[in-house]
């Protein structure tokens, strides 16, 4: 019960975050994305916003073994960079240019954006579904440049 009210409160006040800042505005989103048209530099405040916090805090949990609820950390993740971590990152940062969305504020604005929210919400969900039986089937075929685990 503890966990799924923390869990609640993180969920709300990242959605608020997220609809006070702007990032649910596709367009702002991606006028932010368009440095060489209308460039829109207000949400690299909220990005700096963003990093000052996580960095801080992952500090923090460098020195603990449990969570403030009790629960263990996961492990910190690999810091290598490799080609399906850049190839990610491509598709990722393509898709947010393209539409103005990436999964958090696409699952925020869900109710706001309509039909094409919840089309778009659906493509990226089919789009995770679908990518470990193709890393299985890059693998199995012995291309091995996009499978790095994850």
């Amino acid at each position: 019960m503890q966990r799924s009210l923390f869990a609640a409160l993180a969920g709300a006040l990242f959605g608020a975050g997220l609809l006070v800042s702007g990032m649910m505005d596709t367009a702002k989103v991606q006028g932010w994305l368009d440095v060489f048209g209308a460039w829109d530099p207000t949400l690299a405040f909220v990005m700096g916003g963003a990093m000052v916090p996580m960095a801080v805090a992952w500090r923090i949990a460098a020195r603990r073994q449990t969570s403030v609820l009790g629960t263990a950390l996961p492990a910190m993740p690999a810091q290598r960079l490799d080609s399906g971590l850049i190839g990610g990152s491509v598709m990722f940062g393509a898709g947010w240019a393209l539409v103005g969305l990436c999964p958090g504020p696409a699952m925020a604005a869900t109710l706001l954006n309509g039909t094409s929210g919840l089309v778009f919400l659906l493509a990226m969900l089919a789009g995770m579904v679908a990518t470990p039986a193709l890393r299985r089937a890059l693998t199995a075929r012995g291309d091995t440049a996009w499978t790095s685990a994850r």
